[in-house]
């Protein structure tokens, strides 16, 4: 897949931060001049285990330390990558490119111009997708640093966080370095053939049972499928379900990030052109990437992440 291919996609479905964070338009200038200033401080961000990995939000405090009325933007740094989410209340937000594979987010701080000395308070909701433990663990790097209007490249204050993940037991104490996959752990296999079954216009449409597994926890926007080899005439006509339109030759997994451990189970439609000729169309080979920031991520065990099947018209 195109790397512009993926950051099309990215755009459309980032994990969490694609539905939550919206990509801001530039804001007006600040106003020049008078003795404009902030600080920023921040809270713990704790982890609590739940069903579908953790999930905790990191409290942001921002003052006006200037002499006149304006707005102001922070920049986060994501201790975990792919952990970033919702910010509170909701602001416009917008990506900033990778830091030591860990996203850097911009949001303007939520409400009107912050007046001298005014403070507000804000929160970035987080979920690290990884298996729950029985013992504490932390991720350091995060940072959050404010800047006068939107992105100003004059830092104002910054302050560093990490983030510490309680233990199944609630405990956190002692916590180990956690310690994220780098590679991706997937897989892909599907039924051994497809039959298409012609319809009323001529054309041919069937189902092809796929199954997609996912092991680890690397950071992740989508898993994406590219069929490398079809038949002459055929084409990928969509998913069940479906979460994005396919492009007739590729598909996004439905059903957004996954947890380690995950399996998931769909139907890939097929559709041949009317005028196909009934019988063994030839075979088709599925190709599986898993995508993080518009760019795919290296596999752990490439072999298991192609799946080869027959196609006929009948």
């Amino acid at each position: 897949m195109t790397t512009r291919t993926g950051r099309r996609l990215a755009a459309l479905l980032l994990g969490p931060a694609a539905a939550l964070l919206a990509f801001a338009a530039p804001a007006a200038a600040a106003p020049a001049g008078g003795g404009l200033d902030a600080d920023v401080s921040v809270g713990r961000l704790v982890l609590d285990p739940t069903e579908r990995g953790y999930r905790g939000s990191l409290p942001i405090t921002v003052t006006n330390r200037g002499a006149a009325d304006t707005y102001f933007s922070v920049t986060i740094v994501e201790p975990v990558a792919g952990s970033i989410g919702h910010l509170s209340p909701d602001s416009p937000c917008g990506f900033q490119g990778l830091q030591d594979n860990r996203r850097v987010v911009n949001c303007l701080v939520p409400g009107p111009d912050l007046k001298p000395g005014e403070r507000r308070s804000l929160s970035v909701a987080f979920q690290a997708l990884t298996t729950p433990q029985d013992v504490a663990m932390i991720a350091t790097g995060g940072e959050v640093s404010v800047n006068v209007g939107d992105g100003n490249p004059a830092i104002a204050d910054r302050e560093s966080f990490d983030a510490r993940f309680r233990s199944t037991s609630g405990s956190l104490r002692d916590p180990v370095p956690y310690v994220q996959d780098s590679q991706a752990r997937a897989s892909i296999s599907t039924a051994a053939a497809a039959t298409l079954v012609r319809q009323e216009d001529g054309s041919y449409q069937g189902r092809l049972p796929v199954t997609v597994r996912w092991a680890g926890d690397a950071a992740h926007d989508f898993l994406f499928v590219e069929a490398t080899t079809l038949p002459a005439g055929v084409r990928i006509w969509g998913t069940d379900p479906q979460d994005l339109p396919s492009f007739f030759t590729n598909f996004v997994v439905p059903g957004g990030r996954f947890m380690p451990g995950e399996e998931r189970s769909f139907a890939v439609l097929l559709r041949a052109e009317p005028g196909t000729v009934p019988g063994d169309l030839g075979t088709a080979i599925f190709q599986l990437d898993t995508q993080w920031d518009g760019n795919v991520v290296a596999d752990a065990d490439p072999a298991d992440n192609t799946a080869s099947f027959a196609v006929a018209a009948g």
